[in-house]
């Protein structure tokens, strides 16, 4: 059995995976878990849930600058799947819609959805034009 004391856990000529990627994806979401509950205890509870708006446009920012940076696979795998996967949400951004409509506030859940959307898109066109900026400044 590899690892034995009787046996190296490593021979001479084998390629051992630095990480691999399921460790990638699961220290990362539990950083990105850590970091949401924080900020979900830092927004203040209000008519909407306030928390995962900032969440889900800081996530977003956050993939979408590292896969503008042409970031790699073990990249990807931490930085989205594992931090941006668990910190950012979909599931609760979309309870939160329909908790808002079917409690009759359906101006709030309409105008929230609006929020994420526009809030989320203008932070993936902010990391893009952060890339190309840093890309023609790196070009000079």
């Amino acid at each position: 059995m590899p690892g034995a004391a009787s046996e190296p856990f490593w021979r001479e000529g084998e390629v051992i995976e630095a990480v691999p990627p399921a460790y990638l994806v699961g220290i990362d979401r539990a950083i990105g878990a850590v970091c949401r509950h924080l900020i979900d205890e830092v927004v203040p509870e209000s008519v909407v849930p306030l928390g995962t708006l900032p969440v889900n446009v800081l996530g977003s920012f956050a993939l979408a600058l590292v896969t503008f940076a042409g970031a790699g696979t073990d990249v990807l795998l931490l930085v989205g799947t594992g931090a941006c996967g668990s910190f950012a949400t979909f599931s609760s951004f979309s309870v939160a819609i329909v908790d808002l409509w079917t409690d009759g506030r359906r101006g709030f859940s309409v105008g929230y959805a609006a929020a994420n959307l526009l809030g989320t898109l203008a932070a993936i066109g902010a990391a893009w034009v952060s890339q190309r900026g840093h890309a023609v400044m790196t070009r000079r």
